[in-house]
């Protein structure tokens, strides 16, 4: 239950400090949670024995950096001017 309470309180910050800044964003939101979802990840590993809930935390990794590189991608298209685009 630390690692589910400590997720909540990441995201219900970022959505807290991201509405004070003006810049709150579904991809904003997106990036700062897979941020905080790794931290928690850490922190709240435990030393001797993985239960085995944990171990399937490792797809939600994958397709959380899955999503960030979509993120990543979409954002440099949107930099780059469209003569550099091959299509």
């Amino acid at each position: 239950m630390r690692f589910v309470h400590g997720q909540i309180a990441w995201m219900v910050a970022t959505i807290v400090v991201l509405t004070v800044l003006g810049a709150l964003s579904y991809e904003l939101f997106f990036v700062c949670s897979l941020i905080g979802f790794l931290i928690v990840t850490e922190l709240t590993a435990p030393v001797t024995l993985t239960p085995a809930w944990r171990r399937r935390l490792t797809w939600l990794i994958a397709l959380g950096l899955g999503g960030f590189a979509v993120v990543v991608i979409r954002r440099i298209l949107e930099i780059l001017p469209p003569e550099v685009l091959p299509w």
